[in-house]
């Protein structure tokens, strides 16, 4: 799709604002961003008026579509606990785009989600990167897998001490996650010294990836001591760690800093329902921060509504976080956590055209997306005092 947003305010992200800026997408990728650039005679524009034109914004951590709201039982696609290694399973085969999750999220600017297996699994699966606008998971997908997810701490000790079987206890989900690498490497090396035919193993080529690099490790965990653990497995193993959640993070951000470990910090809206998040702040995503810890602030979508993504942001810059920082943890900084940056996160050129007009500062709770663009489709408007989506089932191809 082709489009030029003019006149706007446009803040590129990992550039200085542009006042009267323009953005021009061709093809649906961006093909220039300035103060003074041409747009051809045969590409529609949208007058942004003085708008603020930004990247959309990208979720590093939820579960839109595999666990659907309203839907109760049907539509809870999020952990399947029966089998403490789930690395085999792919979210993208649980995606419903038709979740109302999905029409939130462009409400609130959001246009790229990853979605993950939930935390009921030592192991919980592969997850997937998606665009928040399409007929299929297949028309929106980004990228799969992005990156494997896994859990410490008291969803799957709960889970399986329930069900009177390993794990139930903190010991115990770690010796599943060694056991299952040792397998893995032990895997590993018989496939490449295999000559013939070789019976291959779904679980075990997933976490091969995760050991050889091809695939990040998502460790869900919330407490210091299961961030802790979390570092030690990982320099046990070797693979890339991305902490999610790190309620505690604040308690160990200089571990974390020195370890070079991105944290995907949140959610922030909620109660302090369990042990595990009683220290949750809003002040832990300025701490890792400013301790040099790269962090991408997420709602855990449904556990806050995904549409509230940038009002965390605001509350964590209320709570000492650097505007800016603000800004990038919510566009620039998940997409490069999750291996994503060559595609979305920034009004760059060469990126896909998924473009956001607010009304004002989207850091002022009162900003609204007015208009939400898709690689160069507007998805999404706010008209007559409500927000419309296109609806992708009778959109021309």
């Amino acid at each position: 799709m082709n489009v030029a947003i003019t006149g706007g305010y446009v803040v590129p992200v990992t550039g200085e604002p542009i006042e009267h800026g323009t953005v021009l997408i061709r093809d649906g990728k961006i093909a220039a961003v300035g103060a003074s650039v041409e747009v051809p005679a045969d590409v529609p524009v949208v007058d942004a008026g003085g708008a603020w034109v930004l990247p959309g914004f990208v979720e590093a951590h939820g579960h839109l579509g595999v666990h659907e709201e309203g839907e109760g039982w049907a539509g809870q696609d999020t952990n399947e606990m029966t089998d403490p290694n789930g690395a085999r399973l792919k979210a993208l085969d649980a995606v419903n785009p038709a979740d109302l999750g999905f029409a939130d999220a462009l409400s609130g600017g959001v246009t790229t989600a990853v979605i993950k297996p939930g935390s009921g699994n030592v192991i919980g699966g592969q997850t997937v990167a998606v665009k928040c606008w399409g007929k299929t998971v297949d028309d929106m997908l980004l990228r799969d897998p992005v990156s494997v997810k896994s859990a410490l701490g008291e969803n799957p000790k709960r889970v399986y001490g329930d069900q009177k079987k390993l794990p139930s206890t903190r010991q115990g989900v770690a010796a599943v996650i060694r056991d299952a690498f040792t397998k893995a490497q032990d895997y590993a090396a018989k496939k490449a010294a295999a000559e013939g035919p070789f019976d291959r193993d779904n679980t075990l080529e997933v976490l091969s990836k995760v050991l050889d690099g091809t695939l990040p490790w998502c460790q869900h965990c919330h407490r210091a001591d299961d961030i802790a653990t979390a570092l030690r497995l990982a320099d046990e193993f070797g693979y890339k760690l991305i902490v999610n959640h790190g309620t505690e993070g604040h308690l160990v951000a200089d571990l974390l800093a020195e370890k070079g470990v991105p944290v995907v910090i949140g959610p922030l809206f909620v109660s302090r329902s369990k042990v595990e998040v009683r220290n949750r702040s809003l002040r832990t995503p300025g701490v890792l921060a400013r301790a040099g810890v790269e962090i991408a602030i997420t709602t855990d979508h449904p556990v806050v509504p995904i549409h509230f993504l940038v009002h965390q942001a605001t509350l964590a810059v209320k709570e000492g976080l650097d505007r800016r920082v603000a800004l990038e943890s919510i566009t620039v900084n998940p997409a490069r956590i999750m291996g994503l940056d060559d595609r979305v996160g920034s009004l760059s050129v060469g990126l896909d055209g998924d473009v956001v007009i607010w009304s004002g500062d989207p850091l002022d709770v009162m900003s609204r997306a007015l208009k939400v663009f898709v690689e160069g489709r507007e998805v999404y408007r706010w008209a007559d005092g409500e927000g419309v989506v296109e609806n992708p089932f009778y959109s021309e191809v």
